[in-house]
């Protein structure tokens, strides 16, 4: 059964100039009096999509969302070869958020997000503990290093065939050796025909790993030419960079969070963000709940956005 909310439309909109050559697309919906809350989206580099807006009530909440540096809207486009990444880490992300809560006038909010979104959201909420109400995430991912090598290694074991494809797309690169670095060199290659086919080798592993989700079929190679492009730049770049994060340091910091409650939704069956990671966080973080979903994966059910929406309907009143 979807619970989700009707559909609805920004009230308003623009773009925030966030420095170093880059603009921020922003938006805002439901109710202007309403309780604040920021949707952070995964990838990183998808971009923030519309129906996501529907997990909220438009009658209680004012939902600002916002496409992350050089992806969605926000320029310059990490599609265009000429966008320069040096200024594109979690850090940058973060000092965006916090520009864009100052621009949109508000005082303390409630993050929502999932996959690369909750790592952005646990980055910003334990730099600024005080500007965060709640906080709802599914998939949860803390980006460790640990973390990559499973995603873009580990996991092959249940998909070989497509890991060997994978690991071939990246030639000179050994069995054990720095794929995603690999991925990242190919993305800044000069020529057009390497970053094209270095980008649907990396959509179709990414499809591989989320391929016994019942509800999805080929999520990232169906997307449009440029923001698939840019997903890819974007990912292999900070992956190769571990997020800039120092290895556990958002486990290690999750007594941060004290005080602010927090609802983790993940799926049992989450191939590419295995459960350790939730319960890890739900461990160092005595404020949160952990709900666990037993047939679940990374792209969730019904039952997923069920919860997600329980959860914010339940703070939708709260402080």
């Amino acid at each position: 059964m979807d619970e989700r909310y009707p559909p609805i439309e920004p009230y308003d909109h623009g773009m925030l100039d966030v420095g170093d050559g880059n603009a921020v697309y922003w938006e805002v919906c439901g109710n202007p009096d309403g309780k604040p809350a920021l949707v952070v989206h995964g990838g990183p580099g998808s971009g923030c999509g519309t129906t996501v807006r529907r997990f909220f009530d438009p009658a209680r909440y004012r939902i600002v969302l916002f496409d992350q540096r050089g992806c969605g809207r926000s320029t310059p486009h990490a599609s265009d070869p000429a966008t320069d990444l040096r200024h594109n880490t979690t850090h940058h992300l973060v000092a965006d958020m916090e520009r864009l809560r100052e621009h949109v006038g508000v005082r303390r909010w409630l993050l929502y997000g999932g996959s690369w979104g909750s790592t952005l959201i646990l980055a910003y909420a334990q730099r600024h503990p005080e500007r965060v109400s709640e906080i709802v995430i599914s998939a949860v991912t803390s980006t460790r290093r640990s973390e990559i090598d499973w995603l873009y290694r580990g996991v092959g074991r249940y998909f070989p065939q497509q890991w060997d494809r994978f690991l071939a797309g990246a030639p000179g690169t050994p069995r054990d050796g720095d794929v995603v670095g690999a991925y990242a060199r190919l993305m800044a290659d000069p020529d057009p025909a390497v970053r094209e086919r270095a980008t649907v080798d990396w959509c179709a592993w990414e499809d591989a790993v989320v391929s016994g989700e019942a509800a999805v079929t080929n999520p990232y190679s169906d997307r449009p030419s440029a923001a698939r492009t840019a997903m890819v730049r974007i990912c292999s770049h900070y992956f190769a960079h571990g997020a800039w994060l120092e290895e556990g340091a958002l486990l290690r910091d999750a007594h941060r969070l004290a005080g602010i409650p927090g609802v983790l939704i993940h799926g049992r069956l989450d191939l590419g963000s295995p459960l350790d990671t939730a319960w890890q966080l739900h461990r160092a973080w005595p404020d949160s709940e952990l709900i666990v979903l037993e047939q679940a994966g990374h792209f969730g059910t019904d039952e997923t956005r069920g919860h997600v929406v329980r959860a914010l309907d339940r703070f939708a009143t709260a402080g």
